[in-house]
């Protein structure tokens, strides 16, 4: 045998070797998993795979079966179903990869793949992800539950002198760094049993101490307004909604809603049934004359010179401040007062009555230099007076029925300026608001149910004639028993509201479109 000859036969015999090596190990069935597959617990050998998906999702339904315990604040326990938290699988990809495992790629690779199934064993990790807004939602309101609150420091003040109470820390659950913890206990180190996860707390520090509290003795911004001429309810309104927001402390930062305060306007709140306007007309309505409290606070807010985040003029003039001063709240039309506490430090506010005056003085620490001194300019820019009067007839009222005269209201438009002044000396001059309000002419309404033709006639004759005088004398000859006889109308000029900025006549809280209380 030659050396070519002793070579081929060399060759031959190698390949032989190799096919015996190789047989052995050859994949058997392409549809199904090798042995030595494990999708994490799980052994797939031999599973097909329909059989291997089936396999773990019934280990997923076995862990959303489960119960986490969540411990919060105070060793509060929250139970939660795995399933209420969201818990998926998210890597089903891995069975596609076990089935092809020794079955795909060339020959080498094929061999390698089930050489080493041989030697060790092959384990997918299955993975899980789970959904954060669920949790978040279970963090924030049952987790929350068992927070305990912080209370600042609060302050009184008592005869003329403040009192200042420390405030307690409070502990609540960290919920941004309890929801990242938790997802990732979930998704990446529960062993699937029963259990519980303790959720990160964090100390909730209460704001302000008492001796800052008790610095706050300068008085940024004060004012007052009468009412000595209003009745027994609509006085009563006024001290009632002074009380509630009486003793009201503002950290820096903090915005104070009126309305919110002195809510809701009802008689277990403390109110009474007064005059408040509803299209010119006056009505009755629970809280009348609470107007005249946002507009006394308003005109404080602004000497203090806080952020003013929302204000409302009334529908028509009042007269306890001058246009462009006052700040409407009404339930119906969505009107409220807020402002912002801007400066640094708390501030406190001191409402109180005295001789059917409403005050407030809102202290804090006086940071404006001393020789700075601000006013407020009402500026009016047109005034509309209304020239007949206004005669309503009331179908319901039997004849000889009458409302009160309703006094006449000016139209305004007006705008608000205020002025700096440093040491005597103006520097700046600039506009806070514009105003408008309607006119509204006298007003009286009749009642015309009747079956007496003559009768009727007088009085829509006593309400065509346009004068409001002439329609109650109508009202009252019926009332007495005699047929109205209607005179003509008589040129009669129309008689204004109280002017602005003197004592207010009897008069409801807000002239608009719709009650304001």
């Amino acid at each position: 045998m030659n050396r070519k000859e002793k070579l081929l036969s060399g060759l031959c015999a190698v390949t032989a070797i190799c096919l015996v090596a190789v047989m052995p190990v050859e994949a058997k069935d392409k549809d199904h998993i090798e042995n030595g597959v494990y999708l994490e617990e799980i052994n797939a050998s031999g599973m097909s795979k329909e059989e291997a998906i089936d396999a773990v999702n019934e280990t997923v339904e076995q862990r959303l079966s489960k119960t986490i315990t969540l411990i919060g604040v105070g060793n509060s326990e929250v139970p939660v179903q795995v399933s209420e938290l969201g818990l998926v699988w998210t890597n089903p990809g891995i069975v596609t990869e076990a089935v092809s495992l020794g079955k795909s790629g060339n020959i080498v690779k094929r061999y390698k793949e089930l050489k080493n199934l041989e030697q060790n064993n092959k384990v997918y990790d299955i993975r899980y992800g789970a959904n954060k807004d669920a949790i978040k939602e279970i963090l924030s309101t049952r987790c929350a539950v068992g927070n305990i609150e912080k209370t600042d420091a609060t302050l009184t003040r008592e005869n003329g002198t403040f009192v200042a109470t420390e405030g307690i820390a409070g502990y609540k659950v960290d919920e941004t760094a309890s929801l990242d913890r938790l997802y990732s206990f979930l998704t990446e180190e529960w062993d699937g049993e029963d259990g519980s996860f303790e959720l990160s707390v964090i100390e909730d520090a209460p704001r302000g101490t008492a001796e800052e509290l008790l610095s706050l003795t300068d008085v940024l911004g004060s004012f007052t307004t009468s009412f000595s001429t209003s009745g027994k309810s609509r006085s009563a309104n006024v001290t009632n909604g002074c009380n509630l927001i009486n003793g009201t402390l503002l950290y820096p930062g903090d915005e104070f809603s009126t309305y919110d305060t002195i809510s809701p306007f009802s008689e277990a709140n403390g109110y009474y049934l007064a005059g408040s306007y509803l299209n010119g007309q006056v009505v009755e309505s629970l809280g009348g004359g609470i107007c005249q409290v946002s507009t006394t606070l308003y005109n404080a807010v602004l000497l203090a010179e806080l952020e003013v985040t929302e204000r409302h003029n009334h529908s028509m003039i009042i007269g306890y401040v001058e246009p462009s001063a006052d700040a409407a709240i009404s339930e119906s039309a969505g009107k409220d007062f807020r402002f912002v506490n801007n400066t640094e430090y708390p501030i406190y506010i001191e409402g109180y009555i005295h001789d059917k005056h409403i005050t407030f003085n809102l202290y804090g620490v006086e940071s404006r230099d001393p020789g700075r001194q601000v006013s407020y300019e009402s500026v009016v820019l047109e005034k509309t007076v209304p020239d007949s009067d206004k005669i309503y007839t009331d179908a319901g009222q039997p004849a000889g029925y009458h409302s009160s005269i309703q006094s006449v209201h000016i139209g305004y438009k007006a705008q608000l300026w205020k002025k700096v002044t440093e040491n005597g000396v103006q520097v700046s001059r600039e506009q806070i608001n514009s105003s408008t309000y309607k006119a509204s002419p006298r007003s009286i309404t009749i009642g015309v149910a009747t079956e007496d033709p003559n009768i009727y006639n007088a009085l829509m004759a006593a309400a065509a004639s346009g004068s409001a005088d002439q329609a109650r004398a109508a009202a009252e000859a019926v009332a007495a028993g005699q047929t109205p006889v209607i005179a003509p109308p008589a040129t009669e000029a129309p008689q204004e509201q109280t002017p602005p900025g003197e004592a207010p006549q009897e008069a409801p809280s807000d002239p608009g479109e719709t009650p304001a209380i």
